[in-house]
């Protein structure tokens, strides 16, 4: 069988929309004989197999994908390896603390270096390092089932701010009395 047709049938079988969004390391391992894993991503791609997010991650395009998750899932799989949870302005905007939604950007504080991950028409993945370890911060954190990512309280995402030095003159005060 061909590879991209094998690769095909695979993700066809196994990919749902909790489980979409893959590495290149997660691909080779449906397709185990493949030896030119770059060049068969890039035909998967072409024929619309997959749709490329980012440097490293790929969707499987399914039915009903929560499309407004698909930046979160790719941070997760881009830093599985370190911890990380959703914090800064991205918790303050969901919360009603700061006015602006910021549109197809999302921040994350990371126990690895601090990167912006540019994702083409998704928007853009902000790594912010942290020298935070997570049994300091566990009554500050609470896992989003749905994003794949523990997220900061606002109390947490406002300290973050204040710590990396970040603006905030947006914060609205009020607001922030009524949650803290």
């Amino acid at each position: 069988m061909q590879p991209l047709k094998q690769l095909s049938e695979v993700l066809r079988s196994l990919a749902d929309r909790d489980h979409c969004v893959f590495t290149p390391s997660d691909l080779a391992a449906a397709v185990p004989e493949c030896g030119q894993l770059a060049v068969l991503l890039s035909r998967a791609t072409a024929a619309g197999v997959l749709k490329r997010i980012c440097r490293g991650v790929y969707l499987y395009p399914v039915p009903d994908y929560p499309t407004g998750s698909l930046l979160f899932h790719a941070a997760a799989r881009l830093r599985a390896g370190e911890f990380n949870y959703i914090s800064l302005e991205t918790v303050l905007s969901d919360a009603g603390v700061i006015s602006q939604v910021p549109m197809n950007w999302i921040s994350l504080m990371t126990s690895g270096r601090s990167h912006v991950v540019d994702c083409g028409d998704y928007g853009h993945i902000e790594f912010v390092h942290t020298a935070q370890r997570p049994e300091d911060l566990s009554g500050e954190l609470t896992y989003d089932a749905e994003r794949h990512l523990w997220r900061a309280a606002v109390r947490q995402a406002l300290r973050d701010m204040k710590a990396t030095r970040r603006s905030m003159e947006l914060v609205d005060e009020e607001v922030v009395r009524e949650l803290v």
